[in-house]
């Protein structure tokens, strides 16, 4: 199906060894502006802002994650808190857009494939927190999500973006056998972000 409309159901829950995934809560600001902080190097590069900035508040992370909270309810945009299995520590986020929303219709778009920008069903960013994110966790979470997304959000073209600076993300989409579908160019960014289609579910996992 395309991006969800605000009347369809929207998975709420991701469960994996290693992860939960849920949707993020202003209850959450404490735990994810930590992770937030430990990772503001990371997320400066991949933004391409000063944010965070070092004066990043526990508050000011509140009312960015109310915001988040309210557009996840109107199904304009879904944010997933990234938690150890427990839900006892926040480990990243994943954001889930469709192809036009509103900071994407400004972007430059140039295909680098033969698929068309309108057909994309849902456009996702994640990281994971600086001191957890290695080779490994990383993979494993981008190889649930592309479960995910195939096997329960029922969509067939989703594209995972990141900042051509995070060299890290793109060796991993790289190496995850995605190919650059498209490059997108924001007002005011000098790198370009790249956006990985999926060509093909996943096999499903053993047991499903």
């Amino acid at each position: 199906m395309p991006f969800p409309r605000p009347d369809e159901a929207v998975p709420e829950v991701l469960r994996t060894d290693a992860f939960l995934l849920r949707p993020i809560t202003a209850d959450d600001a404490k735990a994810d502006h930590e992770a937030v902080m430990q990772t503001r190097d990371l997320l400066r590069l991949w933004e391409q802002t000063s944010w965070p900035a070092d004066d990043f508040t526990v508050a000011d992370n509140r009312e960015d994650l109310v915001e988040l909270a309210e557009r996840h309810s109107a199904g304009r945009a879904f944010t997933f808190t990234v938690r150890d299995p427990g839900d006892s520590r926040c480990l990243g986020c994943v954001y889930i857009f469709p192809h036009d929303a509103a900071f994407l219709a400004r972007a430059s778009v140039t295909a680098r494939g033969n698929v068309d920008w309108a057909t994309v069903d849902a456009v996702v960013y994640f990281w994971l927190r600086t001191g957890f994110a290695d080779d490994a966790s990383d993979a494993s979470l981008l190889d649930a999500l592309r479960r995910w997304f195939s096997d329960t959000w029922h969509l067939t073209r989703v594209v995972y973006v990141t900042s051509e600076l995070v060299t890290r993300q793109t060796a991993l989409l790289e190496q995850a056998g995605l190919p650059v579908w498209f490059e997108l160019r924001e007002p005011g960014k000098a790198a370009p972000y790249r956006a990985y289609g999926d060509p093909v579910p996943l096999p499903r996992a053993s047991g499903d």
